[in-house]
């Protein structure tokens, strides 16, 4: 099996709407597809916003 690929096909349109909303929540315009045209720094912002996302849920949870 290949490093990259999916356990579960399905969850890749659930991981491009939660990326498309962390870009959203810190000012990055996303599109559709490749975006490579994106800063480093923009990238960091928003691969960030989801980790941090990700935490708050992971503790709420806790709760």
């Amino acid at each position: 099996m290949a490093s990259n690929s999916k356990l579960v096909p399905e969850a890749r349109a659930a991981l491009d709407r939660f990326k498309m909303e962390a870009a959203s929540e810190v000012g990055v315009n996303l599109k559709n597809g490749y975006n490579g045209d994106l800063t480093s720094k923009q990238a960091g912002s928003v691969g960030g916003q989801m980790v941090k996302k990700m935490i708050e849920s992971y503790e709420n949870g806790l709760k």
